[in-house]
């Protein structure tokens, strides 16, 4: 693997925004404006909501629930962007009503809770525990470990200990499979889902998880980008919400076709070309996401099979599919790269019931795409 040109070693990351001519006073100002929107007081727009002097949750807006998903969405998101508190409130939610300290899903977090704490599920999802740990190290490489719970270092390393050996007493599953290294959707289960894939974060679990697991992790990032060339489909880009470990769509219960799960693919693939330069393969599939959508307008997106037959059924988040395109412009170099970002800038964050995941994924994407989805290493 070549990293040589990616930021991982030069310290350097793209600001597409500026490349293509906008300026950084209104680029800053584009991301504190979402910021404000997404956090602060705005009926219309927020995700996020405080609980007395030291707690906060980011709302699932269409379910009326707090997930794991969300919760580790929003800690990456204050820790990018120096927001201690908010990082610290949303931590703090998380370890007093999410994590597990009995039954077979002991270690892990319930992915679903109710904004009172009361959990939906016992049930964890592999892609918030991934995302509470990378979103700890670097809070650990920016702000210091505090007293428990906020020994942000320990606390990240244990549940990546956790997610490899859990069930070697008899009790539980390890949320990826050992044997080929790669995620699993959930951890009794033994099929993946494409957008859990993120081999960015495993180089940098390579280097600072528990010794022992440092090669694991190492051999997790090369096994997920080669998932991801089996997964997507060669002609279209896309990839199917659940997947087979040989890259074959799961129709299991109508998630085998490219829908919300699956947007999270193209980001994904920029971010870790932007980092790591991970696959040359990542600038060819992300060029076919773009392509694919270039004649679609964002009002039609649908649910679409992985080959590109369109369903009547609308996306439920276009907002976040547009997002997610324009993010694939850190690895794309075709004729849409600049479009798509283009469209992403004019595009304000979304408003209504079904804001949240939308939104997510349009924070993350302004981040990127300005520089600042940065690797924070320790000092």
């Amino acid at each position: 693997m070549t990293v040589k040109n990616g930021a991982f070693n030069t310290g350097d990351y793209r600001n597409i925004f500026k490349e293509i001519g906008y300026d950084n006073l209104e680029i800053n100002r584009k991301i504190e404006d979402t910021w404000d929107k997404l956090f602060g007081d705005h009926e219309e727009t927020k995700i996020y909501y405080e609980v007395g002097e030291d707690l906060a949750y980011m709302l699932d807006t269409g379910n009326i629930d707090v997930r794991t998903e969300g919760m580790s969405y929003g800690m990456m998101m204050a820790v990018q962007l120096n927001k201690k508190e908010v990082f610290d409130r949303l931590w703090k939610w998380t370890v007093t009503y999410m994590f597990m300290t009995e039954g077979e899903n002991a270690g892990y977090f319930a992915w679903s809770c109710l904004p009172d704490g009361s959990r939906n599920s016992n049930g964890p999802a592999p892609d918030g525990e991934e995302y509470f740990a990378l979103a700890l190290l670097f809070a650990s490489h920016c702000w210091g470990d505090g007293e428990e719970p906020f020994n942000y270092s320990q606390q990240a390393k244990s549940l990546l200990h956790t997610v490899l050996h859990k069930g070697e007493g008899g009790h539980g599953y390890p949320m990826w499979n050992l044997e080929n290294k790669l995620i699993k959707f959930i951890p009794n289960c033994e099929f993946s889902d494409p957008s859990y894939h993120l081999p960015h974060f495993y180089e940098l679990f390579s280097l600072w998880s528990n010794p022992e697991d440092r090669p694991f992790w190492k051999e997790a990032a090369s096994a997920s980008r080669e998932y991801l060339k089996i997964a997507c489909h060669p002609e279209t880009g896309l990839a199917p919400e659940y997947a087979f470990y040989d890259g074959k769509p799961n129709h299991i219960r109508g998630f085998g076709h490219f829908y919300s799960d699956s947007y999270r693919v193209a980001a994904n693939i920029g971010l870790d070309y932007e980092w790591f330069r991970g696959d040359e393969w990542e600038v060819e599939n992300a060029n076919r996401i773009q392509a694919f959508f270039a004649d679609k307008k964002p009002a039609d997106y649908r649910r679409y099979t992985v080959d590109g037959k369109p369903f009547e059924e609308k996306s439920l988040h276009p907002v976040g599919l547009l997002a997610t395109n324009a993010m694939a412009s850190l690895a794309a170099d075709g004729e849409y790269a600049h479009d798509c970002v283009k469209l992403f800038w004019n595009t304000p964050v979304r408003t209504g019931k079904r804001r949240y995941y939308d939104n997510c994924l349009y924070m993350f994407s302004l981040l990127a795409l300005s520089g600042n989805f940065k690797i924070w290493f320790p000092e």
